[in-house]
């Protein structure tokens, strides 16, 4: 695990209940963070009109966001997240609100290697 602090303007985490969403791939929703100063001063829920995997990474893109904390998500979505210059956190549970607090505090402790190892629904092989 790895404890960091970013420099972030928006944030988007994938969403549900107010909790991190742990298959990037398949959000249907992301809370996105608007930052000034080092605190969040927006908060807005986006929908991705069920959009597919390669999609999503171009909706933040356009969106300008910056930086994405998320569970888990594959090798192609990292690749495409490192292309269009966004920082990633992934391997976070729990609590949206709590993870970006916890970014912003420079104490969030994600997993950099966490990778949805699988094409279907289920979350067996997370590695």
């Amino acid at each position: 695990m790895v404890e960091t602090k970013c420099q972030a303007t928006r944030i988007a985490v994938p969403y549900q209940n107010g909790q991190i969403f742990q298959h990037f791939g398949h959000a249907t929703r992301f809370q996105i963070y608007d930052l000034e100063n080092g605190k969040v001063t927006i908060r807005t829920l986006i929908n991705t009109n069920d959009s597919s995997h390669g999609a999503l990474v171009d909706i933040l893109k356009k969106i300008h966001v910056d930086t994405v904390i998320c569970g888990t998500l594959g090798d192609g979505a990292k690749r495409a997240m490192r292309e269009a210059k966004i920082d990633l956190y992934c391997g976070v549970t729990g609590s949206a609100d709590d993870a970006v607090q916890a970014l912003l505090d420079g104490t969030l402790v994600y997993n950099p290697e966490a990778t949805c190892a699988h094409q279907g629904e289920h979350h067996d092989n997370i590695i």
